[in-house]
């Protein structure tokens, strides 16, 4: 078996604010939203029956605020490289994501702190309703 190439870190002098992020797209599977649920230890019934979340008001189970978390620290982490520490994670959900779905998270860089070498990256992801999640990350990033 062979080893996956690391890839290497982004160093703060050579991040600008305006760079953009590739997008990250997220095809959301009912086995996905059900699966990111129970493992972050949300037995909540909407995310994973769908007589009940109907019952509840829902077209359909919907993924948990935890798995979306996830996929942004991993839009953000993916971009900087494995040594860059997430300081702050700041989102707001909105449309719900449904199976079926598919969520494509975008962003770019709005500010620069040289003290604490960190910058901050404002994003949006979307679904076929809208805005899914918005919010801003903070990342440390090594010189």
């Amino acid at each position: 078996m062979s080893e996956a190439k690391a890839r290497p870190t982004r160093r703060f002098d050579s991040v600008k604010v305006g760079d953009t992020l590739p997008p990250l797209s997220v095809p959301l599977s009912r086995t996905l939203i059900v699966a990111t649920a129970i493992a972050s230890r949300d037995y909540q019934d909407v995310h994973h029956d769908p007589t009940l979340a109907k019952e509840r008001g829902s077209p359909d189970i919907f993924m948990n605020i935890l798995t979306t978390n996830g996929f942004v620290g991993r839009f953000v982490t993916d971009w900087t490289g494995p040594e860059a520490t997430l300081r702050k994670v700041d989102i707001r959900l909105g449309a719900p994501n449904y199976p079926g779905d598919e969520m494509t998270i975008e962003g770019s860089v709005t500010a620069r702190d040289e003290s604490n070498r960190t910058v901050e990256v404002s994003l949006r992801g979307r679904n076929r309703l809208g805005d899914h999640v918005t919010g801003k990350v903070v990342v440390a990033l090594p010189a």
